[in-house]
């Protein structure tokens, strides 16, 4: 018997979407098994991965230990779970606590979702906690809209951002999806932006859309700039308050303490590029994680570069240590990209595989659940054995 064609068809875009930044990201792929891949086959699947920073598999059956095979083989050398194998679990301060539970037999996998789950891969009465924004956000959606309107949790990449480097994939898998009416997506930013999602979704938008989008004389800044993040992000962050976007936080006070922070050493704060390099297309692709960063450091324009009416911002370079000015200059810059028309809401159904580059996207939790609707996924990423590429000199002297 003939082996079934390998396929790839465009993403399910919702009405909200602008096809015409849709181009490359993302694609479904059919007539292969993610959990049995030959050599050869993973290969293609990488290649699609970082060409297009987003895979769906339809009607995946998918054991934890293959999920881990899976993820793994994009970064062989990698083993932690990104974010340190149990230690997000030990550190009750840590704003992911709530949200993660290990997979005993394979501890690199998480169990995520919503509500009470009796028995699972060796986890009794587990119960899950799908992130919600009144929890995270400064404002909230009124308790009377809470079901009919939702927001944006909190947008980001998958990584610890201090010690371990970022991974390169993200895998998630759907087990059981809640049915329920969609809801409404507010930014309440004072833009009126909407988006209909459906129940429980995970929002997806582009880097490398998020640096096309920029004028100028922001990715002369962006190609420049190096980003310090906070020790212990997570648990630094855990007090304050996030933007009613979910892009980033308030600027309160109201950050943990560096001398309150759980012991943290000076090597191995994270200092990463502001752009990260795609190692197969080339393409720059905006990577923050806007709720995590202490500090921006802006290099000068490189040696040559017109410094006189080229509009260029920071022309000599720049280090920003006020929170207020890193997280406005970020917002100004990732804002744009969010925008409804540029964000993939996926709509999960059960046995789904999505993965992502989680180097090329940054994603959120949208959604808020009724008493009683589960949602259970599988998730795995690993700490990378390197950290990101930036911008070439040739990209500088290109953008800079």
């Amino acid at each position: 018997m003939a082996a079934a064609a390998i396929t790839t068809h465009p993403l399910p875009l919702p009405p909200s979407a602008d096809p015409s930044y849709f181009h490359t990201f993302g694609t479904e792929v059919r007539g292969l098994d993610p959990g049995n891949l030959t050599p050869s086959q993973f290969k293609l699947v990488e290649d699609l991965l970082y060409k297009h920073s987003a895979l769906l598999f339809r009607n995946a059956d998918l054991s934890p230990e293959q999920q881990y095979t899976l993820t793994k083989a994009f970064d062989p050398s990698s083993e932690s779970y990104g974010h340190g194998n149990n230690k997000t679990g030990g550190e009750k301060k840590s704003i992911l606590h709530p949200d993660l539970k290990t997979i005993p037999r394979q501890p690199q996998v998480q169990l995520i979702g919503n509500g009470l789950v009796p028995e699972h891969e060796g986890l009794v009465n587990a119960q899950l906690k799908h992130p919600h924004h009144r929890t995270f956000h400064k404002t909230v959606v009124p308790p009377e809209d809470d079901l009919k309107y939702t927001r944006f949790y909190r947008w980001h990449i998958d990584a610890a951002l201090y010690d371990l480097s970022p991974p390169k994939v993200t895998t998630l898998y759907a087990l059981a999806v809640p049915q329920g009416e969609a809801q409404v997506c507010r930014y309440d930013d004072g833009t009126g932006d909407e988006l209909p999602v459906p129940l429980g979704t995970t929002a997806f938008v582009s880097g490398k859309t998020m640096f096309d989008l920029l004028p100028p004389e922001m990715k002369s800044v962006a190609v420049r700039t190096t980003v310090k993040y906070a020790p212990h992000p997570y648990v630094w962050m855990a007090p304050a308050h996030a933007l009613s976007t979910g892009l980033g936080l308030e600027t309160e006070g109201l950050e943990l303490p560096l001398n309150e922070l759980p012991q943290w050493e000076e090597g191995k704060v994270k200092f990463l590029p502001m752009l990260w390099k795609n190692p197969v297309t080339g393409n720059l692709h905006f990577e923050v994680h806007p709720c995590g960063i202490q500090e921006l450091l802006i290099a000068p324009l490189p040696k040559g570069a017109s410094r006189d009416n080229d509009g260029a911002s920071y022309p000599s370079g720049a280090h920003l240590t006020e929170l207020k000015d890193v997280r406005d200059l970020v917002y100004k810059m990732q804002r744009p990209a969010i925008a409804p028309a540029l964000v993939y809401p996926h709509d999960w159904n059960e046995k789904d595989l999505v993965i992502f580059h989680n180097r090329g996207v940054l994603h959120s939790v949208v959604g808020a659940f009724a008493e009683g609707q589960v949602r259970m996924f599988h998730q795995c990423n690993l700490a990378a054995s390197d950290d990101p590429a930036g911008p070439s000199e040739e990209d500088i002297r290109k953008y800079a």
